[in-house]
C-alpha cells in the first residue's frame, strides 16, 4: 500500500470526525443563542441574534419574520437618562425621561456590530440590509453649553429615524436623528446620513452627499449632476 494511500485512508475519517465536531458545535451555539433570546414585543418568528449581543427593554421593540443580525449587535431602548456613568457625582446633570419604539420589519439583516439607540423612534422597514458596525439613533448629546461636559447636559434634539424597505446601509455608516432613507436607496461605507436620502439614490461621504440614482426608465445608475460617477461607494459586504 502506497504512503499517499494509506495517509488517504486514515485522513478521510478525521475529516468527517472534524465536520462533525463543527457541525455539532455550531447547532449548540445557534441553540444557546435562541434560549437567551428575551421576550420581544412581537414573537419574532425566525429571529436569530448571535450572541454576544445587548438588548436593553424588549417589550419595546417589534420584530417581523426572519430578522438575522450578527455578534456584536445591540439595541437599547432608553426610557430614562442618565445612567450610572453618566451621573455627576453631586448631581449636577440633567435628568430625563423618554417612551421609545423600535419597529423592525421582515428579513432585515445585519452582518455584525448593529448599534441602534433608541429615544422616540426608529423604523426599519422590510428587506434592509445592514454591513457591518452601522450606528443609528433618534437622538444625541445635548450641546447646550460649551463650557461643561456633554454627558452631563442630557438628550438634545429626539426625531424619528425611518430606513425604507430594501435600503442598503454599508460598513461603519452612521445614521443620524430625523433621517429618512428611501426605498432601495444605498449609503456608502463610512458615510455620516444628516439628511434624507431619496429612494433609489447612491450616498457616500461624511456628511453623505449624492452621487447616483435609478433611472427606471432607462433601467440602469445614472451620475447625479456636479458629482463624481466613479465614486468608491460600498464595501462588498453581506451576511
Amino acid at each position: 500500500m502506497s504512503a499517499r494511500l494509506l495517509s488517504r485512508l486514515v485522513d478521510a475519517p478525521l475529516d468527517r470526525l472534524a465536520v462533525a465536531l463543527v457541525t455539532r458545535a455550531e447547532r449548540r451555539r445557534a441553540a444557546v443563542d435562541r434560549a437567551l433570546l428575551p421576550a420581544f414585543a412581537t414573537d419574532a418568528p425566525g429571529l436569530v441574534l448571535q450572541s454576544p449581543f445587548e438588548i436593553r427593554h424588549p417589550e419595546r421593540m417589534t420584530i417581523g419574520r426572519d430578522v438575522r443580525l450578527g455578534p456584536g449587535s445591540v439595541l437599547k431602548m432608553v426610557v430614562d437618562y442618565p445612567r450610572a456613568w453618566m451621573r455627576h457625582p453631586d448631581g449636577d446633570h440633567v435628568t430625563q425621561t423618554f417612551d421609545p419604539h423600535l419597529d423592525i420589519g421582515d428579513r432585515v439583516t445585519a452582518t455584525a456590530g448593529l448599534r441602534i439607540t433608541v429615544y422616540g423612534r426608529v423604523t426599519i422597514e422590510d428587506d434592509v440590509l445592514f454591513a457591518a458596525n452601522v450606528y443609528l439613533s433618534d437622538g444625541g448629546h445635548a450641546l447646550t453649553r460649551g463650557d461643561r461636559p456633554y454627558k452631563y447636559q442630557g438628550i438634545g434634539r429626539v426625531a424619528p429615524v425611518h430606513i425604507e424597505r430594501g435600503a442598503w446601509i454599508g460598513n461603519n455608516a452612521v445614521v443620524l436623528p430625523g433621517v429618512r432613507i428611501g426605498a432601495f436607496a444605498v449609503v456608502g461605507a463610512n458615510s455620516v446620513v444628516g439628511s434624507d436620502v431619496p429612494a433609489g439614490t447612491i450616498v457616500v461621504g461624511a456628511p453623505a452627499r449624492p452621487i447616483r440614482r435609478w433611472d427606471g426608465r432607462q433601467e440602469t445608475w445614472v451620475a447625479v449632476a456636479d458629482e463624481p460617477a466613479d465614486a468608491d461607494i460600498i464595501a462588498e459586504d453581506t451576511p
